[in-house]
């Protein structure tokens, strides 16, 4: 028995240093693999080569974007959190051991009957194995295991809703890329154009049939284009960084060719803002979490008004003592020694720290219904300016489609009435003016309608 217990007490500083091996500092010079991998260590995706639709785009974002990881991490948190919980259920068993050093000689096992033989000694090891089971914790278990259940679903879902609303933002800056380059390349355009015209201006100048101011107001145009290249440019430049940023890439993506289609899609199936907030109230996943948020920390208030409640538990332990140094008496110097019975704990006064504990967990309670009827509203919200977004962006694309037209006509009518020495050099500018103006609504409008279809999907929660 001496060495079963010698061999049990050597558990306790393995199981120590195995507990202290767990903290933060410990890491510090470990393996690479038992390190917890954090944000800043993540490896950023690859830079993509070739053409690179929205489909490709929103995978490797998924795969690489920081938020969506950490996401993933507070999922996993919450899963340990409820394997804690889960496991105070279950009972545990340790082993102790210890010396104590006594002023009087004290007995190294209490009496069993009349006469038995005893062994005194001022100086005692003990090792026990212990065994305690709850048995009775009026809710408190059961209600803290659900709470942890209910609060696992909900980072799960929040996490689902974060890659849906990657998914959203990496969507919205693709569009708004393709409509970016329709801009430049209208610019571009129209700069060629005005090239073209300043020479036929010059030639107009040199045959004494046109004024000199006609070349200064055609370069003034000239420069505005240029300037508003330089600009719109610099503008790209910033969303191809945002780009990248989602899809978690270090690299810029300006070189990469984005494929995709921003033509305006006639058999759209929109559907009615009934039918919108009820797929919304059926799928959105920032929905569900709150409603399973509001019922864990229902069973929190339960969990904490349990503390008014006695706590029954099964408790038993096994173990050996035996004396040191000078011993007195006719006993054994070393003997087992075994228990097994119920505890009871009933808090009688706790200096009003259960009551305060479930007020806590109450206006908890309170706040997270707030919350979750200000997210009612906020979907409601979502779903209806996304449906106003779509439905507008689809006006403004068939008017802006004949806006364009009638702008390309209207140049072409003032150059040949300049040409022919019938117009004026600012009507020429007016009408290339007002066609780079219509291109430019245009291929925005595009970008969104396309984004505001995006946003449905994303408030409604299909999106992925």
């Amino acid at each position: 028995m001496r060495a079963t217990i010698l061999f049990l007490l050597t558990l306790v500083p393995i199981h120590s240093v195995m507990a202290q091996s767990t903290a933060p500092s410990s890491f510090v010079g470990a393996s690479p693999s038992i390190v917890p991998q954090s944000p800043t260590s993540v490896k950023p995706a690859e830079f993509p080569s070739g053409r690179l639709d929205l489909q490709q785009a929103i995978e490797i974002a998924l795969a690489h974007n920081h938020d969506v990881a950490a996401a993933a991490w507070d999922a996993t948190a919450a899963q340990a959190r409820y394997d804690q919980a889960a496991g105070e259920r279950l009972p545990r068993l340790g082993v102790t051991g210890g010396y104590a050093h006594h002023l009087d000689e004290q007995r190294l096992l209490p009496a069993g009957v009349p006469g038995d033989p005893f062994m005194l000694s001022r100086d005692i090891f003990a090792g026990d194995m212990v065994i305690t089971m709850p048995l009775f914790t009026g809710g408190r278990l059961i209600n803290q295991v659900k709470a942890a259940e209910l609060l696992q679903t909900a980072a799960e879902q929040r996490l689902n809703r974060s890659k849906e609303e990657l998914a959203f933002n990496v969507s919205s800056v693709f569009y708004s890329i393709l409509a970016q380059r329709q801009v430049i390349e209208s610019l571009e355009f129209a700069g060629r154009t005005l090239v073209e015209h300043l020479k036929r201006v010059d030639a107009l100048v040199a045959a004494q049939k046109v004024a000199r101011v006609d070349r200064l107001r055609t370069e003034v145009r000239l420069a505005d284009v240029k300037q508003r290249l330089v600009r719109e440019k610099n503008l790209l430049a910033i969303q191809c960084r945002v780009l990248a940023n989602l899809l978690g890439l270090d690299d810029r993506i300006d070189a990469v060719q984005l494929q995709g289609d921003l033509s305006l899609e006639q058999n759209v199936s929109v559907p009615e803002q009934d039918e919108a907030l009820a797929t919304a109230w059926s799928d959105r996943d920032d929905y569900h979490a709150a409603q399973a948020a509001l019922e864990a920390q229902a069973r929190n208030v339960a969990a904490a008004g349990a503390g008014h409640l006695p706590s029954i538990y099964l408790q038993g332990s096994y173990g050996e003592r035996w004396a040191a140094g000078q011993t007195t008496g006719r006993g054994h110097k070393t003997d087992d020694i075994g228990r097994i019975g119920i505890a009871v704990d009933l808090p009688l006064f706790e200096g009003g720290r259960v009551n305060a504990r479930v007020r806590e967990q109450r206006a908890a309670l309170s706040a997270a219904r707030e919350r979750l009827a200000m997210l009612e509203l906020r979907i409601r919200l979502d779903v209806e300016t996304a449906l106003l977004n779509v439905n507008s962006a689809r006006e403004r694309i068939e008017a802006l489609q004949k806006a364009v037209d009638q702008a390309q006509e209207g140049f072409r009518i003032e150059s040949e009435k300049y040409e022919l020495g019938k117009g004026a050099i600012v009507d020429v500018l007016d009408a290339q003016a007002a066609l780079l103006e219509a291109q430019t609504n245009y291929h925005r409008a595009l970008a969104d309608f396309h984004t505001a279809l995006a946003q449905l999907r994303f408030a409604t929660g299909e999106i992925i």
